[in-house]
């Protein structure tokens, strides 16, 4: 157990101070489900668990409109993004950053808002070591995506 934190602090000290220790040491990965519903969560009106949302455009946003990178949900609405960890560190991404859902809700339900966009903040889902190289791969994925009506494309 002692040689493992000690492991961990010597990587943590490298990882500081090399940034290109941190791109090969250090893999940091967004993924999640986006759903057709305002609240991203259940149907609150009947119960039922609404569709998934396919073919929409999530964007990772930091600060207050810097797209860092983007992806479309597949049929499922699973989408996953990988980011750059020199450039995006783990205390930056979940202070500063969100997810963005950039189609309007209307496309996977016409019933549905067609002004405001769906936004979740980030959660950090788990950190794991393996691979080659013993790489540090961290998972974060959304705390749950709302309808926020001052967002904009």
């Amino acid at each position: 157990m002692a040689s493992t934190n000690i492991f961990l602090i010597f990587l943590l000290a490298a990882l500081i101070v090399t940034p290109v220790v941190v791109a090969q040491l250090v893999s940091i990965r967004i993924s999640g489900v986006v759903l057709c519903s305002v609240n991203g969560n259940l149907d609150v009106i009947n119960g039922l668990t609404p569709q998934v949302f396919s073919n929409a455009s999530v964007q990772l946003r930091c600060g207050t409109r810097n797209v860092v990178s983007s992806t479309i949900t597949n049929g499922s609405g699973v989408f996953s993004l990988v980011v750059d960890p020199r450039v995006n560190t783990l205390l930056l991404l979940l202070l500063n950053c969100r997810l963005v859902v950039a189609t309007p809700l209307s496309t996977c339900n016409a019933s549905l808002p067609s002004v405001g966009l769906l936004a979740s903040s980030l959660n950090l889902v788990n950190i794991g070591i393996g691979g080659v190289g013993g790489r540090i791969n961290i998972g974060l994925g959304p705390t749950g995506f709302i309808l926020n009506i001052n967002l904009i494309f």
